[in-house]
């Protein structure tokens, strides 16, 4: 969950700076932009992981999921100064969202399986943790890496003091897509932490005995 949440925050950070100040949209427009990925983790974890949870181990859910949400993720790191928010970026999150429902779901049910009832709480409490936790080290460092990286471009190609507007744009662009490369390497690595350590297995049904009829009830008194 925490590596996950570093990728995830890392992605929302970014899209919403790039949102508002490359292409100028409003809070609210910005916000409604992400829309569709809300969706999309909605219908990963209801539909999708809630349905194939109860028959299959949870790292077959993680593992795709990690990879489905790097995938959408990637999207983001061909970001310019004129992107098309439909063409662009929608796809990339509608992938990510997808993703995140496969992880989201079978993390919580997984972590919480089996644990007592009075220990439920701090368990859930745990996880939630790390989630906080894997925001905030990823909003630190790939904040850092989007900075350092904005620098770089901007230093070295900042010739022309009339294009320093357009440099600068395509400098901050260009931190965000590499800081969004980190994030996709730390995705990817979420799900091959889920593949390896995850093996937890799918829960077993067994058939229901039939109960007893009354008959069957006298006869088993009479016999005691």
């Amino acid at each position: 969950m925490g590596l996950a949440v570093i990728g995830m925050f890392g992605m929302f950070l970014f899209m919403t700076y790039y949102l508002q100040v490359i292409l100028d949209y409003s809070p609210v427009k910005t916000g409604m932009a992400f829309l569709p990925l809300t969706v999309a983790i909605i219908i990963g974890s209801t539909q999708i992981s809630a349905r194939l949870m109860q028959h299959v181990p949870p790292r077959t859910l993680m593992v795709p999921g990690a990879v489905l949400a790097a995938a959408g993720m990637s999207f983001f790191t061909r970001l310019t100064v004129h992107s098309d928010y439909t063409t662009e970026l929608l796809p990339g999150l509608i992938l990510m969202g997808l993703g995140m429902g496969l992880i989201f779901m079978p993390v919580f049910a997984t972590a919480t399986a089996g644990v007592a009832p009075q220990d439920s709480g701090v368990t859930s409490a745990t996880v939630n943790t790390a989630q906080q936790v894997g925001g905030s080290i990823g909003t630190a460092l790939l904040n850092t890496i989007a900075t350092t990286s904005s620098t770089a471009y901007i230093v070295a190609h900042l010739h022309n003091p009339a294009e320093k507007a357009l440099v600068t744009s395509k400098g901050i662009v260009h931190g965000y897509t590499v800081a969004i490369w980190w994030a996709v390497a730390v995705m990817l690595l979420a799900g091959l932490v889920a593949g390896l350590m995850v093996t937890a297995r799918a829960p077993k049904h067994g058939p229901t005995a039939p109960s007893p009829t009354p008959a069957q009830e006298s006869a088993s008194k009479s016999a005691t």
